[in-house]
């Protein structure tokens, strides 16, 4: 029996048994967090979908050493860029920055991801540390806010059961359904919700005063701060009223909470305030550094570790990367062509690059643009070392199969720095080493040496010596932007109901545009089109012609159109977070009509 981990965009990283040369495999149960259990992205799509196995110069098949010699050539050109997606979350991954240290390449910064989320935590925290799973298992309440938990984190579900459960989201989402208490607010409203339920536990008295006058002192300052806020238009503008607020008080109110937070809540241009108003009812409510108690969002893996590829480059934003200022752009693992927001101003910016490299396992919209391609090898066929951000653990990922197809990361890098006559690459086991040599040793299981059981426990910051720093400030103005504007001028002859707010969540079947792709749109019954029907949406950025699903779940004035479907991205904005650099992908509302 072999064993590895797995290497998809998920929280979980689950440990993995192969059986033999059969390439079975099943959950290793002795992962605190995997359950012994794989997802059907591992089990089945993965190995469903149809690989690159051939390189490609100029639409030509070739040999890998003919296709590598290209890319040295390409590489030559005077401005080169490397934009990195994460179709594999290995840390091994990264080794390629070094080539790109060494020619003065260009990397990216920011994230199309979570990075908004993250800002909003570092500002109130100071340092963006993981809530372990176990501590969420001895929680009384969970709060789960704009996190579809059993399409994006299935492995968490046993750490819940059994627990009060308040869910939060427009949508009412398989977890909604279970919920003891699903409020359904507007799209957008989260900041808003974190703000009067803070107020209204001051109101009532309900705030840990022992716990803030230690780690959070201005504490008063905040609750003036929430009082400015006006409480009926405000849960009128959210969709909510007093009763719903109260239940949700009545659930968090003297109890062990924790709130799994989503990077739904955070896809929006003010994101880094929705997740540093959510943490500051948090602490309000004591819940740092306490038995079953916190927020868990998608934490810094890397904290705590020297990191042998954190190089020192130029970087662009990842969101909104300007392609055609590069000669050659290396696209690793990525799809920006259909993944990244403003589908239009990417194809155009991707077809003035003269030499575009996809590297990567699968045929996508990048790939058929790409003048040179070369496949890449699975995370079953390479070694790794693999973080998450959901949990403490990490895994060292083996390769447990040959395969003649593709070429690793390490061995891609390996070949430039050759052809470069550069020296310094030190043996790929050599940096798994030091990955692995950083972590403590725990019940046999390897983890982050930024562990906490309980995490902000002695404080807050990089040296546990900071207090929580309270939201002050929030800036939105989505509805007089410029951008809204023009998109008011488009629609100013339809009705105001005919607009509706775009919901892009993932999909159970894919990751982001890996695997099974879709071409739906969910709409609610009372929108007026019939299942099957064919319709174009519009924003002011471009359109696209989907399938209606009819979808009692979804709210009224929202349509979901899930991430993995063809032509989301025409409609999503090329515009960044106001901090974190993170894409903006439900910052924008759209028209329906017939096709």
């Amino acid at each position: 029996m072999k064993k590895t981990a797995c290497g998809l965009d998920c929280y979980d990283a689950c440990k993995i048994l192969v059986e033999g040369d059969t390439a079975k495999i099943k959950g290793d149960e002795t992962h605190p967090v995997g359950n012994g259990a794989l997802c059907a992205l591992l089990n089945k799509y993965m190995h469903e979908e149809k690989r690159i196995e051939t390189p490609r110069v100029n639409g030509k098949e070739v040999s890998m050493e003919e296709a590598m010699a290209a890319v040295a050539e390409a590489f030559r050109e005077k401005e080169s860029l490397l934009w990195r997606g994460s179709g594999n979350m290995g840390l091994m991954q990264d080794v390629s920055n070094l080539f790109m240290e060494r020619i003065g390449g260009t990397l990216t910064s920011g994230s199309l991801c979570d990075a908004a989320g993250d800002a909003g935590i570092m500002m109130g925290r100071g340092v963006n540390r993981i809530l372990p799973p176990e501590q969420i298992a001895k929680a009384d309440t969970i709060v789960v806010w704009g996190r579809n938990l059993t399409v994006t984190n299935s492995h968490i579900m046993p750490f819940i059961e059994g627990k009060n459960l308040v869910v939060i989201d427009p949508v009412k989402t398989a977890i909604a359904k279970k919920a003891d208490f699903h409020m359904q607010i507007e799209p957008r409203m989260d900041y808003y919700i974190a703000i009067m339920l803070a107020r209204f536990v001051f109101m009532e008295d309900g705030q840990d005063d022992e716990w803030l006058e230690e780690f959070a002192s201005e504490y008063e300052d905040f609750y003036d701060y929430t009082r400015e806020h006006r409480i009926k238009a405000i849960l009128e503008h959210i969709g909510t009223d007093l009763g719903e607020m109260g239940t949700i008080i009545e659930h968090i109110r003297d109890k062990k909470v924790v709130f799994l937070v989503g990077a739904g809540v955070q896809k929006y241009s003010t994101g880094s305030y929705t997740l540093h108003a959510i943490d500051s009812l948090a602490a309000v409510l004591g819940l740092f550094g306490k038995e079953g108690c916190g927020v868990h969002y998608l934490g810094n893996s890397r904290l705590g570790f020297e990191d042998p590829f954190a190089v020192k480059t130029r970087r662009v934003p990842k969101a909104t990367t300007p392609f055609s200022q590069f000669d050659t752009v290396l696209v690793q693992g990525g799809n920006p062509a259909e993944s990244m927001p403003d589908s239009n101003r990417v194809r155009e910016e991707l077809e003035k690059v003269k030499n575009l490299i996809y590297f990567g396992l699968y045929e996508n919209e990048t790939s058929k643009m790409a003048d040179i391609v070369i496949p890449a090898k699975n995370f079953f066929e390479k070694e790794d070392v693999r973080l998450s951000y959901g949990h403490q653990y990490v895994e060292k990922m083996n390769r447990v199969k040959e395969s003649d197809i593709g070429i690793s990361e390490y061995d891609f890098t390996k070949y430039l720095f050759e052809r470069f006559g550069f020296d310094g690459l030190k043996r790929e086991e050599d940096y798994i080493d030091l990955w692995l040599d950083q972590c403590e040793k725990r019940d046999g299981q390897h983890v982050s040496p930024a562990h906490h059981e309980a995490p902000y426990e002695e404080g807050f910051g990089e040296e546990n010596d900071d207090e929580f720093e309270f939201i002050d400030d929030y800036d939105d103005d989505f509805i007089n932007t410029k951008r809204f504007r023009k998109y008011r001028k488009v629609s100013k002859n339809k009705p105001k109901d005919e607009t509706f707010w775009l919901l892009s969540p993932k999909s159970a079947k894919s990751l982001n545009t890996q695997f099974v792709r879709d071409e739906r749109v969910q709409l609610h019954p009372e929108a007026g089109y019939e299942e099957g029907e064919r319709v174009r949406v519009s924003s002011n950025y471009g359109s696209y012609e989907f399938t209606v699903k009819v979808n009692e779940d979804v709210k009224s004035n929202c349509v979901v159109i899930t991430n993995n479907t063809v032509g989301v991205n025409y409609l999503t904005p090329s515009i960044l977070s106001d901090e974190g650099e993170n894409a903006c992908y439900q910052e924008i509302k759209v028209t329906i009509e017939r096709a």
